[in-house]
């Protein structure tokens, strides 16, 4: 006969499992977000918009940390490398030539690695590195990681180390990368940690290697960081694919695998880019779990 005493043991060992492999103990997950900044949009044209399809055309600029009991994963790295500005305490406009001669215009506060500081973390304390893509507000303080494993899909890796370098890139803000230890990845969905909980995943179009993040916590949910695949929400809802993707038809294909994928699982769909909805977020020392 099982006894009182016994059956509460049995609960007891079954709520401490429960919690160890959901929002307590040593397993859980956090996301931290990083502030890079808002990048001025005069005109949404490029991304087949008009001004009056969008609520701000301005975009903004983040980079993420996840933090895994089996290590970290720095995802993006933001527009402005920490070295090219000095912070006053106040927002900053910076100017940016491409080395294509465009011109970009940035807004920016607080550098990266102040940032991660904030978090409780260094460079020398992030285990991967992985970027969405290889364009220049993707990758502007992707140097300070270069002792970190680099997370990077075979056609993109090739593009960003080729020389040329393709268009709207700043190569001397991932030259150290290459003498990173890369881990190439080989198929739609690599699972980073091995359990599912943060899981990089194909989105390919925007560049001929773009990626996106998918992380599983506790009690947020599902998160899709979804990199450039969309810049702005009205993209999603009216169809509208930039004109200067890589491939616009393997973009549209990775747009319709994505929705597919959260109808499935349920998770949110952040769109890095997104103004108004990033300005919603609580930022690092904050995170999310």
């Amino acid at each position: 006969m099982i006894t009182s005493k016994q059956l509460l043991l049995g609960a007891t060992g079954w709520a401490l499992i429960a919690a160890l492999m959901g929002c307590g103990g040593a397993t859980r997950v956090k996301l931290y977000v990083f502030d890079g900044g808002t990048l001025h949009v005069p005109d949404p044209a490029r991304f087949q918009l008009k001004k009056e399809d969008v609520g701000a055309t301005d975009l903004s600029v983040t980079c993420f940390l996840v933090v895994h009991p089996k290590g970290t994963l720095m995802w993006d790295a933001c527009a402005v490398p920490d070295g090219e500005w000095t912070p006053t305490g106040s927002p900053v406009k910076h100017h940016l030539t491409l080395p294509d001669s465009q011109q970009r215009d940035i807004t920016i506060t607080t550098p990266l690695g102040s940032q991660l500081a904030a978090a409780g973390f260094s460079p020398k304390d992030i285990t991967y590195l992985a970027l969405s893509h290889y364009h220049y507000d993707h990758t502007a303080n992707a140097n300070p990681f270069a002792a970190a494993t680099w997370l990077v899909r075979g056609n993109e890796h090739d593009a960003m180390l080729r020389e040329p370098a393709p268009d709207v890139t700043r190569p001397l803000t991932y030259r150290d990368l290459r003498t990173s230890k890369a881990v190439i990845i080989g198929t739609d969905d690599y699972d980073v940690f091995g359990d599912g909980a943060v899981v990089i995943k194909a989105g390919v179009g925007h560049t001929p290697g773009h990626q996106m993040l998918y992380v599983k916590l506790a009690q947020t949910g599902g998160v899709v960081l979804c990199g450039d695949l969309y810049h702005y929400q009205a993209e999603h809802t009216l169809d509208r694919v930039p004109t200067f993707e890589f491939n616009a038809d393997q973009t549209r294909a990775s747009r319709k695998a994505l929705d597919t994928f959260l109808q499935q699982t349920g998770a949110q769909l952040w769109i890095q880019h997104d103004l108004e909805a990033s300005a919603k977020l609580k930022k690092s020392p904050a995170y999310y779990e």
